[in-house]
């Protein structure tokens, strides 16, 4: 399975468990604490990876990135954004000097 497959596959899971919740799932859960809960675990994935980055193992930080990435497909799915609309803008960043796309940014 390629890499944005299983982020799709991912984000096709969140979907199903925010239409059809169940009392055992976690995905579930987290969608029915609502979205402060949500954004609160996005920003604790954050953090650990930022600690994992600086001073742990290889494999701590890949899972710890792996947490980030799904809390993060979480909140997408909250939102009803489909990764393709993260894609396509790192798509249309791609190529482009990072200081001149953030100097494109409306102030």
């Amino acid at each position: 399975m390629q890499e944005v497959d299983i982020l799709r596959a991912v984000y096709g899971v969140i979907q199903e468990r925010k239409l059809n919740p169940s009392d055992t799932s976690y995905t579930a859960s987290l969608f029915a604490k609502g979205l402060d809960k949500i954004l609160k675990k996005v920003g604790e994935e954050a953090t650990e990876v930022v600690i994992a980055g600086k001073g742990g193992t290889r494999e701590e930080l890949v899972y710890e990135v792996a947490d980030l990435f799904f809390h993060t497909l979480v909140l997408l799915g909250y939102r009803d954004i489909p990764p393709d609309e993260v894609y396509a803008e790192l798509r249309r960043r791609f190529g482009i000097s990072g200081i001149e796309e953030k100097n494109s940014r409306p102030a």
